[in-house]
């Protein structure tokens, strides 16, 4: 893929783009405080206010609803000891592996943890840690009474998890979630306080989902101290359901599970690093990070391969890369084209949960992730392919 220049200040990696998509990316890009330009990845596609897999540098300023409700959301990967043959040799089915982490992590939103089997789990030792941090950075969570029950909970939409192969037959364990309703609250919160003052200073904005808070402002600072306890929330649910995970799969097979490789990496969020000489707040709605030797991970669609990969630390795409396949049809429009039997024929050889409910996440409805991966040639180097065998979702 030829890097495309769109505008003044949008480069675009994506061969497959709509009007829509490319309008927002655009509105973004004219922001005033964007500097030196937008990102635009290969799974780019329409979202709330800006694009998903949009890569949003900001001098002195950051925008609450880019980073999204889902704080922190992303991947985590790890690759045991195990092989192909070493899961063929158990005498329970995978759907009965299925049930078992069913029953071990929380699925669909609303669902959390009850408070015993946050015990049962472990879990304890990152609450205590999320705790102090709150504290430490004065984080007020009386919106979440129920935070700590929400840790190692998966939730719902394109969340997963899943039990792959790579390549060479080794099984990986996979899993896809983010900050949950604790998350959602923090980002409501403030989406809605910088609507407030950009409508008090006048601010005439094209979008008011591209309403920003910018620095020396007492409600920025707030801001960037809940966000980074939402992205630590974040990544330690991964955790938790990720050591769930291998428990389980460890009591299946009947020998403990032992890691190989472990990358937990978020896909949104915002953190301060340094590109094209100066210090800026990057934002990655739908996308993570690809510095030069960083590991990584982009999921393809229900059904479809995911990808390990390396970052290449592109300049042009400010250290960054794609977050997956990227949506081709809205919910509404897949559950119209496809039914349950297409879903069906295309899991062919895959343990999931069937049902109406999961129509919506037919790979059909997303982009095809190898176009992806191709177009993101110049961004990352593919170190293993993975394929599913299993795949739970919640509702």
């Amino acid at each position: 893929m030829t890097i495309e220049k769109l505008g003044p200040r949008l480069l675009s990696w994506a061969s497959q783009l709509d009007e829509t998509t490319r309008a927002q990316a655009e509105q973004t890009a004219r922001m005033p405080f964007v500097h030196p330009h937008v990102a635009l990845m290969p799974d780019a596609h329409a979202g709330k206010g800006s694009a998903v897999g949009t890569v949003i540098p900001t001098r002195a300023a950051v925008i609450p609803a880019a980073v999204g409700v889902d704080i922190g959301c992303g991947m985590i990967a790890v690759r045991t000891q195990f092989t192909k043959p070493d899961v063929d040799a158990v005498r329970g089915s995978l759907a009965g592996l299925r049930s078992q982490l069913e029953a071990a992590i929380p699925l669909s939103p609303g669902n959390y943890n009850h408070t015993e089997s946050l015990d049962r789990w472990h879990a304890r030792p990152k609450i205590a840690e999320l705790e102090a941090l709150a504290e430490a950075e004065g984080v007020d969570l009386a919106h979440s009474p129920k935070w700590r029950e929400q840790l190692g909970s998966l939730g719902g939409g394109n969340h997963f998890i899943e039990l792959c192969l790579d390549e060479g037959d080794r099984v990986w364990l996979f899993l896809h979630s983010g900050s949950r309703g604790v998350g959602n609250k923090i980002a409501q919160k403030h989406i809605a306080i910088a609507q407030k003052l950009c409508r008090t200073w006048h601010i005439e904005l094209p979008n008011r989902d591209l309403a920003y808070l910018p620095e020396g402002i007492d409600e920025f600072d707030t801001y960037i101290r809940e966000l980074g306890w939402a992205q630590r929330f974040a990544f330690l649910n991964r955790a938790e359901m990720m050591d769930r995970f291998a428990e389980v799969l460890g009591e299946w097979i009947g020998s403990a599970v032992h890691e190989e490789e472990r990358i937990n990496c978020h896909h949104n969020y915002t953190e301060q690093e340094r590109h094209h000489g100066e210090t800026l707040w990057i934002t990655r709605k739908g996308a993570i990070a690809a510095h030069e030797g960083t590991a990584g991970v982009i999921p393809g669609s229900m059904g479809t391969r995911s990808y390990v990969v390396t970052g290449r630390g592109s300049k042009a795409g400010l250290s960054s890369a794609p977050h997956g396949a990227g949506r081709r049809y809205s919910r509404t429009e897949a559950r119209r084209r496809f039914t349950a039997d297409d879903l069906a024929a295309r899991m062919t050889g895959i343990e999931y949960r069937h049902g109406e409910e999961w129509v919506d996440e037919i790979p059909d409805a997303y982009k095809d992730i190898d176009q992806v991966l191709a177009d993101a040639a110049d961004l990352v180097e593919v170190r293993h392919t993975l394929r599913q065998i299993l795949n739970v979702k919640g509702t």
